[in-house]
């Protein structure tokens, strides 16, 4: 897949960008004074890839908590030739981050987010009864999302840079309790401000809720720290990685924790979810051209031998990622706010 037409990204907008990937919100004197630029320098080169719908950030429900959202990968088989038009209909709905239109044993994979397995059984029904040309679907509910995208990086700061930005990175609280895992008016508002724009400024968000910038402050940073994950995303073809893959495996039960810990360190995944059904792992992996499709599943199966990949999919476009709307190019040119899964 070629670069968007008429982009060009130097180095200092890669590391602008691999800086935003280890801490969404830092500020831009951190920022500047790492890559050694003003500030405003910094702000200026982000705001010009965030305009071009080139790179931006996210903030979604922490998926890694079923207590927080209860995910689902969902196989959407269809009519010959209206793939595209469901995966439209689709991307209209906030519960349904993700939407690929794939190759191979089904038509479209996307990721559906719930408050519980009873309320997910309700949004998929609904959802895809509601949607002319849907033939068949297969849903595999998540056990667990041990890696997924805010962890993946560009590699453009070297280490010493990494490190200082990753300093500044506010710490993860431990879950939190059932009790106190209650999402109020100003959560729900915070969340679909910070999906639209993860570094959207505390006095814009102040002017967005009628609240306060020190009530903002301290609830933004209790929103990071323990219910929501911020993430920056680069358009694919801009990363180095210009294909992707969805890979349906297996390994004994025993083995996951050791297996996931194992894919969290490998570059080309993406993403890894545990799920019950047939296979128990669905892996969305990122690749430099098409002939690794199977290069890679090799060289995954001579790193971890009691994993088995059942089916594998070519990605063959992205048309939403974590409620951005993707052109062709991978550009983002629309937001589906997220919305509350509690709500």
């Amino acid at each position: 897949m070629p670069e968007p037409e008429g982009v060009e990204l130097d180095e200092l907008d890669r590391s602008i960008v691999h800086a935003l990937q280890i801490h969404p919100r830092a500020p831009w004197k951190l920022v500047g004074e790492v890559l050694g630029i003003n500030p405003v320098t910094a702000a200026r080169r982000w705001h010009r890839l965030a305009r071009a719908g080139l790179a931006w950030v996210t903030a979604y429900p922490r998926l890694s908590d079923p207590r927080i959202v209860v995910t689902a990968t969902v196989e959407v088989d269809t009519e010959p030739g209206v793939a595209e038009d469901v995966a439209r209909a689709f991307a209209k709905d906030p519960a349904v981050p993700n939407i690929k239109l794939t190759a191979g044993g089904r038509d479209i994979v996307v990721a559906v987010q719930a408050r519980s397995l009873d309320e997910l059984a309700r949004l998929t029904t609904s959802l895809f009864q509601r949607t002319p040309g849907v033939r068949a679907t297969r849903t595999h509910v998540s056990t667990g999302v041990p890696t997924e995208g805010s962890r993946w990086r560009l590699r453009s700061l070297d280490d010493m840079q990494s490190a200082r930005i990753e300093a500044s990175v506010p710490p993860v609280a431990r879950p939190l309790s059932p009790e106190h895992a209650h999402w109020d008016d100003l959560d729900t508002r915070l969340l679909e401000l910070l999906s639209v724009d993860g570094r959207m400024s505390l006095r814009d968000l102040a002017a967005a809720t009628g609240t306060s910038q020190t009530t903002l402050r301290r609830r933004v940073r209790s929103l990071v720290s323990a219910r929501l994950n911020l993430r920056c995303d680069l358009a694919r073809p801009l990363s180095g990685w210009p294909l992707s893959a969805v890979y349906f495996a297996s390994v004994p039960a025993q083995y996951v924790e050791q297996t996931t810990r194992v894919l969290a360190g490998v570059r080309e995944v993406r993403s890894c979810a545990i799920t019950a059904g047939p296979y128990n792992l669905v892996l969305d992996v990122w690749l430099r051209e098409l002939r690794d499709v199977h290069t890679f599943e090799a060289h995954l199966s001579g790193r971890i031998p009691h994993l088995t990949v059942a089916d594998r999919s070519v990605v063959l476009r992205t048309l939403k990622h974590m409620g951005r709307l993707l052109d062709r190019d991978g550009r983002c040119v629309g937001v589906v706010p997220l919305r509350n899964p509690h709500l």
